[in-house]
């Protein structure tokens, strides 16, 4: 099999050529759409929850948070394991899947199963599942710049930047970290609402209740129809000021009272943060205001960088004056180093086989042709790693620089050996290709024989490494 095929592509030397020129073209734009990153992501296929639970301490969210979603889970189909933190107001859930499991199913299962859990929960209780990302997900990290408080910026960052930067694609989430988020703040007047006879839960309720719009119904005249709401909603302190807290039930004995207790007279209403867990600082001097860009499973991290930072770009001019953006962490400077290196040491191998080539063999075409193995395997490798939805990192691209002198092994020899047929006297009355033939023909087993022993042997050492 192996001579007849040597013998088609000497006979069919044309087709080869297409062939050549079709691996070329293909194996480009493979490599065009590989995914590139610095390092192979091998995180299992895991899903994560994140749950508040304001005020309650560990015990009380592993005892009413975290049990509960443990045994809403056990029995998901593939799942690997199942582990939990439980920490001061926030549990954070992690599920763990076989390498196979499509993420997608199994965030829908989850999913499925959270929502049964959490309709029990406390009415404060939130969360929900985390983003579609790994622990290699962070991908850029910018602060906001500018002569402008820590709410300001975190403002900007929260509703102008963070939105825009979540529509690219290969983006799973913009963290917001640092700075102050602003809040309306109703601080409660202890004696002023025992002087009228209320109490907290008034004060409370008055807010929830009148802080919504509503809709009315319609009134028709003609042919035209005019919708009719009630609008509610808080929009500035003095809205919250002017909210009517109705008097408790009996709080006066029966008595008619023509006094009206609004919130401002039962409290001081102000602009305010949420509480802080935690805060960013620069320099280790002054504290910042920071955005962290997470991308999707299986994004390609060059393409994403890159889209980040030409949106940040974009929404300079919309910036306040003096505001700007300042990146200090980009993956695309760790990838382009990652690949360069590896590029480099392509480069130099196929200058260093040319070289030598013509020191032992002084034949440029033999040399050129022994080099040109190394390209078109790298192409070759190219269209498998895209067909296998591999990436194109240190560790693949690095194995196959490393493999650079398995690659060349056998060109060398089948090339040295036409090399010696043709200088051989006792062939010159044969046609030139047939000696190519004999020349080839007599190499391709062993050839063949030692490369499969050498792929066989190292795929049994991969599968013999531990595992942990």
């Amino acid at each position: 099999m192996l001579q007849k095929l040597v013998e088609f592509a000497l006979t069919q030397r044309l087709l080869v050529l297409i062939a050549t020129l079709l691996l070329i073209g293909v194996g480009a734009y493979a490599l065009r759409g590989l995914p590139i990153d610095a390092y192979p992501d091998v995180s299992s296929t895991q899903v994560k929850i994140i749950v508040k639970a304001p005020g309650m301490t560990p015990e009380e969210v592993e005892a009413r948070v975290v049990t509960p979603i443990e045994l809403e889970m056990l029995g998901i189909p593939n799942q690997r394991s199942l582990r939990a933190v439980a920490k001061y107001a926030i549990a954070d859930i992690t599920l763990d899947f076989e390498d196979s499991v499509d993420i997608y199913w199994a965030r829908q299962q989850v999913s499925e199963r959270l929502a049964s859990a959490m309709k029990d929960f406390p009415a404060e209780v939130s969360g929900g599942l985390a983003p579609i990302t790994t622990p290699l997900g962070e991908m850029l990290m910018f602060t906001v710049e500018g002569n402008i408080s820590l709410a300001e910026k975190r403002s900007l960052l929260d509703w102008v930047i963070r939105p825009q930067l979540r529509t690219l694609p290969g983006v799973a989430d913009v963290n917001a970290l640092g700075g102050h988020v602003r809040t309306f703040e109703v601080v409660p007047n202890l004696l002023a609402l025992k002087a009228r006879s209320l109490t907290l839960t008034d004060l409370r309720r008055a807010l929830e209740t009148n802080n919504r719009n509503d809709g009315a119904g319609r009134l028709t005249e003609g042919e035209e129809s005019l919708l009719v709401r009630v609008e509610g909603s808080v929009k500035t302190l003095d809205d919250l000021r002017t909210i009517l807290v109705p008097d408790a039930p009996g709080a006066h004995s029966g008595q008619v009272t023509q006094h009206v207790t609004r919130v401002g007279d039962v409290a001081t209403v102000r602009i305010g943060s949420l509480t802080r867990y935690g805060f960013v600082t620069r320099g280790g001097t002054e504290e910042a205001v920071e955005g962290l860009v997470l991308g999707l499973r299986g994004a390609n991290a060059r393409s994403v960088v890159e889209g980040v930072r030409a949106k940040l770009a974009e929404i300079a001019p919309s910036l306040p004056p003096g505001v700007t953006t300042k990146i200090f962490y980009d993956r695309g400077a760790l990838v382009d180093r990652a690949i360069g290196t590896v590029a480099k040491a392509l480069t130099e191998a196929i200058v260093l086989v040319v070289v030598l080539l013509l020191a032992f063999l002084g034949n440029l075409r033999a040399a050129v042709a022994v080099a040109c193995v190394l390209p078109l395997a790298a192409l070759a490798t190219f269209i498998l790693m895209s067909a296998f939805g591999m990436s194109a990192n240190l560790m693949s691209l690095g194995g196959l620089a490393i493999a650079i002198g398995m690659l060349v092994d056998a060109a060398v020899v089948v090339v040295e050996n036409v090399e010696s047929q043709l200088a051989d006297p006792a062939g010159a009355k044969l046609p030139f290709l047939h000696r190519i033939y004999r020349a080839v023909r007599e190499v391709t087993e062993p050839v063949v024989s030692g490369m499969a022993i050498i792929v066989i042997r190292g795929s049994k050492a991969s599968c013999s490494f531990p595992s942990h």
